[in-house]
C-alpha cells in the first residue's frame, strides 16, 4: 500500500523533526520570551553554546521555516516566523513559557 503525504504533512514532519532537539527548543523559547530578533552570539551566551553550534541549529530552524535570519556585516540576527507557528503549531509557543 502506497501512502502519499500531502505537502502540509511533509512540512509538519520536517518541523517536528527539527523541534526534537532540546537546544533548538531552548533557542525558540529564548526568541519567543524576548520578543525580538537576537544575534547568534547573544543566544549562544544565554545557552552556553559555541557560535558554530548555534549557527548549525539556526540553519536547521531556518530550513524548517521556523525562523528568519538577517545578516548585518558579520553578525546574523534571528527572529521567529510567527506565521509558520500559527499555521502548523497553533498555541505551541505559549507552552514554552510553562516550566
Amino acid at each position: 500500500m502506497n501512502i502519499k503525504l500531502s505537502d502540509n504533512n511533509f512540512r509538519r514532519a520536517e518541523i517536528f523533526k527539527c523541534l526534537s532537539d532540546p537546544n533548538r527548543l531552548q533557542l525558540i523559547r529564548l526568541l519567543y520570551k524576548n520578543k525580538k530578533e537576537m544575534s547568534c552570539t547573544e543566544l549562544g551566551e544565554h545557552l552556553n553554546l559555541t557560535l558554530s553550534t548555534v549557527s548549525y541549529h539556526f540553519k536547521a530552524l531556518r530550513l524548517a521555516g521556523l525562523t528568519n535570519t538577517i545578516k548585518d556585516g558579520r553578525t546574523k540576527y534571528v527572529s521567529l516566523r510567527y506565521e509558520t507557528f500559527a499555521k502548523f503549531l497553533p498555541g505551541f509557543l505559549e507552552t514554552l513559557l510553562i516550566d
